[in-house]
């Protein structure tokens, strides 16, 4: 039977469609390889980057007069310095560090010579940081990356990374004739050896799920090809009627809200007499690389609601959302909302957005050119891994997550003791590549949730026709999900907003349980037709008040739920709490 060649839509023939696809892969494959070796870090965008400043910045005189004129302060501040501090070694510094960076924090650093080196660079780093802004005709995405890029290269030369400028190493190796430096060469092969093994960093072992975290009592009652769900033993003789349900992120395990028991979320909610149910998302493979979006809705979130409303029938239910989960939440219960769905009691979000015009940091590595690498990487493999982004995320908090992490291992010879939240931020998992790309464009690049054009279920899906009230949790240092960016919760919605922002950041703020030393949070609720402040005003308006977010939470849970009752039965016991899922590697 002869075939008739069918047109992709561009008046190619099937023949020639099939020749086009093959082309699409060379290039896939060779885009693949490049961010294998540029770890994950589009070398074209920052081409194009460097390209708008560099014109734009030979095209601006007056700009580098005023870069001339600046410098020219800078160094005769220095000069003044030097000259100051010869005569008194205590003479006030002409600049400080920006808020949050340590590296000159000790003592050592304040005196001659190391203070001179301090001084010089944290000038010069205020300098780079005037040529790199304010360039005419320079986009801001390009300005971004630029001056993002010239930091990265320029703390490469920071004085507090190089052994005989850093006072402290120079100290700690004559206390020890050496063997700091030599205890740190062992650290260094210890580290190359596991990576080269792909083996997690060391004291992980010391924290296994089941074990060590991830330990609250309870069953699997139900699993999918995407889930399982997890329900956990109730502590308490009576419980609130309304179950909560958590959605982790599914980039990592979800046990971030249930590590050692004394830092776990789950099990001190259950201690407050909640019944408590909790996604464990499957860690996909290169066979599940076209779930989608939409998979990800209907066999997550929508299935473990199916799956509690069949348990408990005659109850609604508090659903809880944290970073990407509270963003697919999002979705999930506007579309309910959209078709009269009715079973949500309260909807909370943990560092969660639903608008992404303002990303925080990651917007550094989201533009066309970057989302083309990484689905070619993804298309390669069939998903995205840890190790494919390890490298961009790191650069994000370089001070934390790699120089100071070098001096004290490789330099001073020490070994941070591992915790629990370090030992999950080792346990990541894979994002398949049709579902990861979708949420990278749809969300992060075209933004479609916030303006009101994402579908779900064949249906576009509206922010505001959600009703039940929402507590919206932000933390005051999150790259990942900036709490401006969290705050817009109330833009796009029509209903009973509460907002906490709490100390912390991405991860650490959310991990915050009561009587943790040195935690605040901010609070206040916004009925509908309340006037929005702005978010600069509503800090300005709030004080912080000391102590966890968990507690006003709870007390706030409380006061949306019916009166404590008998606890309901457990669902049919697959397997014991963790379940399986969180064992795949």
């Amino acid at each position: 039977m002869a075939l008739t060649p069918k047109s992709d839509g561009s008046g190619a023939t099937g023949d020639e469609s099939l020749g086009i696809e093959a082309f699409q892969a060379v290039d896939r494959i060779r885009e693949a390889l490049s961010g294998q070796l540029s770890g994950g870090v589009s070398p074209g965008s920052l081409m194009m980057a460097y390209v708008d400043w560099a014109f734009h910045l030979a095209q601006a005189p007056g700009k580098q007069m005023e870069l001339g004129v600046k410098a020219g302060r800078k160094w005769q501040r220095l000069m003044a310095y030097l000259m100051a501090s010869a005569m008194d070694p205590q003479a006030a510094p002409v600049i400080t560090p920006l808020p949050g960076d340590r590296r000159f924090a000790g003592e050592a650093w304040a005196k001659p010579p190391f203070s001179w080196m301090s001084q010089a660079f944290l000038l010069l780093q205020q300098w780079l940081h005037n040529v790199t802004h304010e360039v005419p005709g320079v986009t801001k995405h390009h300005e971004d990356v630029v001056s993002f890029a010239a930091k990265q290269i320029l703390d490469v030369c920071a004085p507090s990374n190089n052994p005989f400028t850093n006072p402290e190493v120079v100290a700690r190796t004559w206390a020890t004739g050496g063997m700091n430096l030599v205890k740190g060469w062992q650290n260094w092969l210890q580290d190359v050896v596991r990576q080269i093994r792909q083996e997690p960093p060391e004291g992980v072992e010391a924290f296994t799920p089941g074990r060590d975290v991830a330990v609250t009592p309870g069953k699997v009652i139900f699993r999918n090809h995407l889930i399982e769900l997890i329900q956990y033993t109730p502590t308490t003789e009576t419980v609130y009627p309304e179950p909560v349900l958590i959605v982790p992120a599914w980039i990592m395990k979800y046990y971030i809200l249930d590590l050692s028991p004394e830092n776990s979320l789950i099990r001190w909610l259950v201690a407050q007499g909640h019944t408590v149910f909790a996604i464990s998302w499957r860690n996909p493979g290169a066979e599940d690389r076209d779930l989608t979006l939409e998979d990800y809705r209907r066999l997550g979130v929508m299935a473990a609601l199916d799956e509690i409303t069949r348990l408990m029938p005659d109850q609604k239910i508090h659903a809880t959302g944290y970073c990407l989960g509270g963003t697919l939440l999002s979705i999930a219960a506007a579309a309910m909302a959209g078709k009269g769905d009715a079973r949500l009691a309260s909807l909370t979000l943990l560092a969660a957005q639903v608008d992404f015009a303002e990303p925080g940091e990651l917007a550094l590595f989201i533009d066309p050119s970057q989302l083309h690498l990484l689905e070619s990487m993804m298309w390669n493999r069939g998903y995205l891994s840890a190790d494919q982004m390890a490298g961009a995320f790191q650069l994000l908090r370089s001070n934390d997550l790699i120089w100071s992490r070098m001096v004290r291992d490789y330099m001073m010879g020490e070994r941070t003791a591992m915790n629990d939240l370090m030992a999950w931020n080792a346990d990541s998992t894979r994002m398949p590549y049709r579902m990861h790309a979708e949420y990278l464009r749809r969300l992060y690049l075209n933004n479609e949730l916030s303006s009101g054009r994402f579908t779900a279920g064949g249906k576009t899906v509206l922010l505001q026709n959600i009703r039940v009230p929402i507590f919206a949790v932000g933390t005051e240092r999150d790259h990942v999900a900036p709490w401006k960016s969290v705050y817009k919760i109330h833009q796009f919605t029509d209903c009973e907003v509460t907002f906490a922002l709490t100390s912390g950041g991405h991860n650490a703020g959310i991990v915050s349980p009561p009587g943790h030393p040195r935690r605040r949070y901010r609070l206040a609720t916004r009925a509908h037709d309340d006037a929005l402040l702005p978010p600069e005003t509503w800090v300005e308006v709030n004080p912080a008040t000391e102590g966890s977010w968990w507690t006003p939470w709870q007390a706030w849970l409380a006061a949306r739920s019916g009166a404590p009752a008998a606890p309901p039965a457990m669902g049919n016991a697959l397997a014991d709490a963790p379940g399986t899922y969180v064992f795949q590697r």
